[in-house]
């Protein structure tokens, strides 16, 4: 039987700048890091799926609507799609509260990925993040997971909660 490796990527610094104080709004605002559509087109060679899961509590602020967000990720799956890196699919978490299933580092995106994508394995799958909480969501899920200091420093190692650091999402997928 195939072993299936799956991808997890939080959104922000990680496949995109961050809006430094405040949340991408609006598909304007939404700016790809330097490298991060190569690093998903490698990325691909790798990976039978690719998902993003991400935190977007702007959503449930009332600062930016579902349809934003829906617009914002419609555009980042235009660009990567036409640079052949499309991602599967999708998770966010629009929730204000903490304590909410969904919201990592809680791993309810990680479980509905599992219900929609039965063959996925998390001792097979990888978590890439810029926040701790990426990197918590993912060893709670069983994955192994990447720090990408593109927004903080970098941490020393070894750390409890980051199997490996590097300084962008590009770094890691040239040691794949």
């Amino acid at each position: 039987m195939k072993v299936i490796k799956t991808l997890f990527l939080d959104r922000d610094g990680v496949i995109n700048k961050e809006n430094e104080g405040d949340y991408i709004r609006d598909v304007a605002s939404f700016e790809f890091l330097e490298g991060a559509i190569e690093a998903i087109q490698i990325a691909r060679n790798y990976f039978d799926y690719i998902f993003v899961v991400t935190n977007q509590r702007g959503v449930g602020r009332g600062l930016m609507s579902l349809q934003d967000l829906e617009l914002i990720h419609r555009y980042m799956q235009q660009v990567l799609s036409a640079y052949d890196a499309p991602i599967d699919k999708i998770y966010f978490a629009p929730y204000t509260d903490k304590k909410h299933p969904y919201r990592k580092p809680n791993i309810g995106m990680a479980l509905h990925a599992k219900e929609d994508y039965p063959a996925i394995d998390f001792t097979n799958s990888v978590m890439v993040g810029n926040n701790i909480s990426d990197m918590v969501f993912g060893k709670m899920a069983g994955m192994q997971t990447v720090f990408v200091h593109t927004t903080q420093p970098a941490l020393e190692l070894p750390h409890d909660w980051i199997d490996k650091q590097y300084a962008s999402l590009l770094d890691w997928v040239k040691t794949l």
